[in-house]
């Protein structure tokens, strides 16, 4: 027998104990003698139980004992092999008497055919097993974890592992490491399944989604155990495809059939074989499903009516759906573009899309891989107005001609209205707009911004931009206040710009309201033009003097805007900076180079068509240049946006600078890949659905096609099963956009998800539909080429042997472990440190005559001494009952000469030697014996110091009560 402690650093704590015994020997006033000491003696051993708890402190005995455990595998693959029991018979009957054992099944889940016991079969007729199993899986883990617990119960042993190794849920790697750790080995005998004629289909491919009318191929690999003839049966939506006699080989044999995808919408698709002789039905079948979405469309957008007619051309020619509108008509919803494969902008100004357009066409780009193609033309790209917009930012090309020099130096001065009808979102956009008109300039441009509300003010006197920040910073500080007059805000303007020393020199005059006073504008316009200037002006809303300036831009030879959507203010400004610079239109015939042209180059092996003139751009870093211009200027450029695509062509296909291109014979097939290079390449859809199998148990993955999307704790998903049968899950956050699920299944299959709000009436309102597929249980697949190594692998983990299968003998033949058998006395020791402690405060607070108690055991203890006479022993008693008293030796005096006889008694006390009641027996009765009050007279006045003295020890026990 020994001792074990499972936290023996805890036995550092009896260093402590001493002290705290130390202490207590020393502070403990109140207590003396043997009380003190029983106390101090009980409450150390409580310490020393409550030590011994902690650290774990357990006895126990060592038993030498061979125990094992077998482990069956009983899963499909095994094919309810009956060598499994005989073989465990067989083992079972070469243990000695003092040997254990213990059988478990495994498939799925894990059950106890029989307990650890040392009693052999009661017949001689093979084991049968009985555990009801789930066997279309095989979890090794489960079953060695089992084993493992009932011969940790038992304090170690042995487990022996019949299997084949193919494991396909679970891990039984990581439950070998864990076994390791606790000491139990696991020996493994390899059961090669005997072999049967089986086929079974272990792919089933299909596009996830498709076009209606595009021709797509199914690719199915099959395995078979034995060559022969089949027939494979295809079936959409349960009708039959297509039947096809095929002739497999032994392996893997791989088939590709095609089909159309003809009609719209979310198809099952199944593969079925059938060979003759097949032993295993239940790999013959394989699932797959795709969306079919109707065919692709394209928005153009033009700028100029009829403009569009070579584009729509060589759409129609492919079969590709199109619709054109004017940009007016763009929607302010982010679905309506969310329906379109493509969008083509042919020649069309910014200053036309409303901010919120804008913006939803780049979200559509970069979220949903909607595709998108500006076309130039002098309404286009720079010319446009597009520097710094949304559209900007999606395309492969700078608006702006980034490190050139051939542009021509520019004097702006932007004439800003600032009355209080222009409060509110007007001045901020038109403060945003010649911010970034600043931004758009050169710093060897000058730029100057006048405010006027009743009369004119220089916000930045004419300047040029070394110090663009301070610029933009007065700008912002223009707030809103008083009425509207026009003309000496145009006629300072006009002062400013007149000092400038510019090659170009421009003026945009932006108000919404009408001149307080009327004056002769024509002077100021026809100052302007002998100073070679021009004036832009822009109206915006029904309050503007629209008459006024449109005359205004006419007469000084610029451009006029009306606008009822502030929100296009700032394309207006940098439409109008970047037209005062006319070499962003460059015209010139040259034939364009090839540059990344990648998969497009095929078709212009036989060589390109001239251009004529092009819009000036700048490249992006990582954008792919198609052709490149004569001046090294992008013609054609790509790139990938977020989850789409877009593609810049900076020429025309209207015929004014691109004629030759557009009378090319191989413009319609040209342009067509251009646009469907643009189109998305996956399924457009809110929500991607994917599951995972673990065991039968699927665990459903949803994320949300939508970027940076808040998790939604109420979104849920309707399963609908083969039979119809919807069950609704909730779908728990885990993620911003992600969620999960898990469902049992019991079938393989495809099967529907409606993913959206879970209503009151318990079902999913305008849900997005997805699928998923359950594929049939690995367990049912031919190859099986990891299961010999995993087995190897868990033996030499664990320190286990592989045993040969044809000696089963070998199961009990090794040395018998020594295995502990602790006893826990935990409860035992805490029940006793609970007594303790109740004796502890009984000792401690109880009034018992602890000196008493203790005289009757020290009695006890001395038998062998003489037993003394009964006023001894009253004196013995009530000198003990005095040993600790000492302060009350004066009381005694007093009460002598209290109860003494006149002088006499006085004298006759003061001259006799004083008792001491702390002095030993033997002396205190030779002073009675010597003292007169042995007299009669003395033994009265005795009596009443007696009775005096038995009220003193009344009082004091009293006290101590």
């Amino acid at each position: 027998m020994g001792f074990q402690a499972s936290n023996p650093w805890a036995l550092l704590l009896i260093l402590p104990l001493l002290l705290y015994v130390w202490w207590m020997s020393r502070m403990t006033l109140r207590l003396r003698g043997g009380r003190k000491l029983v106390s101090i003696i009980t409450r150390a051993i409580i310490l020393l139980l409550l030590i011994a708890i902690i650290s774990d402190i357990q006895p126990f005995t060592v038993r030498e004992q061979r125990k094992v455990v077998f482990v069956a595998d009983r899963s499909a693959s095994m094919r309810a092999d009956t060598r499994m029991s005989e073989w465990i018979k067989e083992a079972w009957s070469s243990k000695e008497n003092e040997d254990s054992g213990g059988i478990v099944s495994s498939g799925l889940n894990a059950a106890v055919e029989r307990t650890l016991t040392k009693q052999l079969f009661e017949d001689e007729q093979s084991f049968a097993f009985r555990a009801n199993l789930n066997p279309h899986y095989t979890d090794i883990s489960q079953g060695l974890q089992l084993a493992a617990a009932m011969l940790q119960e038992e304090g170690g042993g042995r487990i022996v592992l019949l299997s084949d190794g193919a494991e396909n849920t679970g891990d039984a790697r990581r439950q070998a490491r864990l076994l390791k750790n606790v000491g139990i080995a696991v020996d493994v005998v390899p059961m090669k399944p005997e072999s049967v004629k089986d086929t079974s289909i272990e792919e089933l491919n299909v596009p996830p989604s498709l076009k209606q009318g595009e021709t797509f191929g199914f690719e199915i690999m099959i395995n078979s155990t034995a060559a022969g003839p089949a027939q494979l049966r295809l079936y959409a939506d349960n009708a039959e495809l297509s039947l096809s006699d095929i002739q497999l080989e032994k392996g893997e044999n791989r088939f590709a059939l095609q089909s159309i995808a003809a009609d719209p919408g979310f198809h099952r698709f199944r593969a079925e074989i059938f060979v003759p002789g097949d032993e295993q039905q239940a790999n013959n079948t394989a699932h797959a499903f795709s969306r079919v979405g109707g065919p692709p469309a394209v928005l153009i957008v033009e700028g100029a009516r009829g403009s569009s007619a070579n584009i729509e051309a060589a759409l129609q020619s492919s079969l590709i759906r199109f619709e054109t509108i004017i940009p007016e008509q763009l929607s302010v919803e982010l679905a309506e573009y969310a329906a379109y494969d493509s969008i083509i902008l042919n020649n069309v100004s910014a200053t036309r899309i409303a901010e919120k357009p804008m913006e939803w066409i780049a979200k559509a780009v970069s979220d949903y891989g909607v595709g998108l193609m500006m076309l130039g033309g002098d309404e286009s790209f720079g010319l446009g107005g597009y520097f710094k917009t949304p559209i900007e930012r999606a395309l492969p090309v700078h608006m702006d001609l980034q490190g050139k020099k051939q542009i021509p130096s520019l004097g702006l001065v932007l004439v800003i209205d600032r009355s209080g009808s222009m409060s509110g979102g007007k001045l901020e956009l038109a403060k945003e707009a010649a911010m970034r008109t600043v931004e758009l300039l050169r710093d060897t441009d000058t730029v100057g911004v006048v405010a006027f509300d009743s009369a004119p003010w220089w916000v930045v006197e004419p300047t040029q931009l070394k110090d663009r920040e301070a610029v933009l910073t007065k700008i912002k500080g223009i707030q809103p206040e008083g009425g509207t007059e026009i003309f000496t805000a145009l006629s300072t303007g006009y002062e400013g710009l007149k000092e400038l020393d510019a090659q170009r020199k421009h003026m945009i005059l932006l108000t919404d309201g009408q001149s307080s006073t009327s004056a002769n504008y024509k002077a100021v316009t026809d100052a302007m033009n002998e100073e070679n200037m021009t004036l832009s002006t822009v109206a915006v809303g029904e309050g503007a003097d629209q008459q006024l300036l449109k005359r205004l831009a006419d007469d000084a030879k610029g451009r006029y805007y009306f606008t009822k959507d502030q929100s296009t203010l700032p394309a207006i400004f940098s439409r109008e900076t970047v037209m005062m610079s006319r070499t962003y239109i460059v015209e010139q015939t040259f034939t364009p180079s090839i540059g990344q042209a990648g998969d497009w180059s095929i078709n212009w092996r036989n060589g390109l068509p001239a251009i004529d003139a092009y819009i000036a751009t700048s490249p992006k870093q990582t954008a792919e240049i198609a052709l490149w211009t004569q001046g090294g200027d992008p013609l054609l450029a790509r790139w990938p946006y977020g989850s789409g695509r877009t593609v810049a062509w900076t020429s025309d296909f209207m015929g004014k600078w691109s004629s030759q291109w557009v009378q090319w014979p191989e413009f319609p097939s040209v342009f067509v890949d251009w646009v469907k290079w643009t189109f998305p390449q996956f399924e457009r859809a809110p929500y991607s659905i994917s599951a995972q199998m673990t065991g039968n148990e699927a665990k459903l993955s949803v994320r949300s096609l939508a970027d940076g999307e808040v998790a939604d704790s109420r979104l849920s998903a309707g399963i609908q099963d083969l039979a119809g049968n919807q069950e609704i899950k909730r779908l728990m956050p885990v993620a911003p956009g992600e969620y999960e699920a898990k469902l049992t299944v019991s079938e393989p299959g495809v099967y529907l998800a409606q993913i959206g709000q879970k209503s009151d009436d318990a079902s999913i309102q305008n849900g997005s539909t997805a699928g998923f597929v359950i594929p049939y249980s690995p367990e049912y697949r031919i190859a099986n080429k990891d299961g010999p190594a995993l087995l190897e692998q868990i033996a030499a983990t664990t320190g286990g042997r592989v045993i040969d299968p044809s000696d089963p003998r070998m199961a009990f033949q090794f040395n018998p472990q020594p295995s502990r058998q602790v006893y826990d006395w935990t409860r035992m020791l805490l029940i006793l440190a609970l007594m303790l402690w109740l004796l502890d405060i009984a000792i401690r607070r109880l009034s018992i005559p602890w000196e008493r108690m203790m005289a009757g055991f020290k009695r006890l203890f001395q038998s062998n001494k003489l037993s003394l006479s009964g006023a001894t022993k009253t004196t013995i008693e009530r000198s003990a009952s005095f040993s600790s008293l000492s302060r009350l030796k004066e009381r005694k005096t007093e009460a002598n000469r209290f109860y003494g006889n006149g002088a006499s008694s006085t004298k006759a006390s003061e001259s006799r030697p004083v008792a001491r009641y702390d002095s030993a027996p033997s002396a205190e009765n030779r002073i009675n014996r010597e003292s007169p009050e042995n007299s009669p007279a003395g033994q009265k006045n005795e009596a009443a110091k007696d009775a005096t003295i038995n009220r003193l020890l009344a009082a004091k026990n009293k006290n101590r009560r």
